[in-house]
């Protein structure tokens, strides 16, 4: 088996405080924050349960963060 890659850590950052925002302000202050991939779903769209290191997920309804979770 492989060994597994020496990643760095990920932002510590209060996910929690992105709901409510606006989606474009929360995806620029995420980026700010250190997370390199940022992606805006609409409620109830089907992904594949991958995590992607770096990654940061809103649930966004009506242009505004309803849900935030890492992977």
């Amino acid at each position: 088996m492989a060994p597994l890659p020496d990643l760095p850590a990920e932002p510590d950052d209060d996910l929690d405080a992105y709901v409510g925002l606006e989606a474009e302000a929360a995806a620029d202050r995420a980026r700010a924050r250190g997370w390199t991939d940022v992606r805006a779903l609409a409620p109830g769209t089907i992904i594949t349960l991958q995590y992607v290191f770096g990654r940061l997920n809103f649930e966004v309804a009506d242009g505004t963060v309803r849900r935030c979770w890492k992977g």
